[in-house]
């Protein structure tokens, strides 16, 4: 059974060869191929490359959101890729990604609340009182009113819909974050206002970003390597 138990090196992510293989009709086809990288705790790396060409593959492999991974990928010292489902559950509250649409990555029955609280139910923290109280928190923490908490995705901006879309990763405090094209589909005012939060965020919590983008403006103003 993988272990869980931390390690004390600086490095959070340590990414050797990895490898990552579609199923098709006509056989498993190599998309991501022989990928190595490391990640210091608090930094914040950037991936930088067209579209299609295996960004977001490499931050769901790492994340164990797909399946057909090969290699090796240690997060904290700990075999993220050998781990069985209880101990990579547990392992999601240290590990999250904001995704690239918050159009189409928020539930639209679901209000802003109950999105935000959704994890904090999954993975069963504290009680009722303590996750409203989370949740009331985060809110501010990314710049939306306790009064929209009642609010549907429908009923936000775009750039309010990626506030909530970062307060929902969030939610657990997690030491590791994959940013997935998080502005790519906002206007250039509220891109800026997003990566500012995000800035603003990694020095208030230390996190620890894996920044995926196609724009070396973007990446130029955020990442450190």
């Amino acid at each position: 059974m993988a272990q869980l138990e931390s390690t004390s090196s600086e490095l959070v992510l340590d990414v050797r060869s990895l490898c990552v293989d579609f199923d098709t009709k006509s056989g498993p086809v190599r998309v991501l191929d022989d990928i190595s990288f490391t990640l210091k705790a608090g930094s914040t790396l950037g991936i930088v490359g067209e579209s299609g060409c295996g960004k977001s593959t490499t931050g769901l492999a790492i994340l164990r959101l797909l399946d057909n991974v090969e290699g090796t990928v240690r997060f904290d010292g700990i075999d993220v890729l050998g781990l069985e489902a209880e101990e990579l559950r547990r392992l999601r509250r240290r590990m999250q990604i904001v995704f690239q649409d918050p159009y189409s990555s928020l539930n639209p029955r679901q209000t802003a609340e109950n999105t935000i609280r959704g994890p904090l139910n999954i993975q069963n923290v504290g009680c009722a009182v303590e996750r409203d109280e989370q949740v009331r928190e985060m809110f501010d923490l990314v710049g939306l009113q306790a009064s929209q908490m009642p609010l549907f995705p429908h009923q936000f901006s775009g750039g309010q819909r990626q506030r909530i879309s970062i307060a929902q990763a969030l939610i657990l405090k997690p030491d590791f974050v994959v940013c997935d094209e998080p502005v790519s589909a906002l206007d250039l005012a509220i891109q800026a206002q997003i990566l500012n939060l995000l800035c603003r965020l990694q020095d208030k919590l230390g996190l620890t970003y894996l920044f995926i983008s196609h724009d070396l403006k973007v990446v130029r103003a955020l990442a450190d390597e």
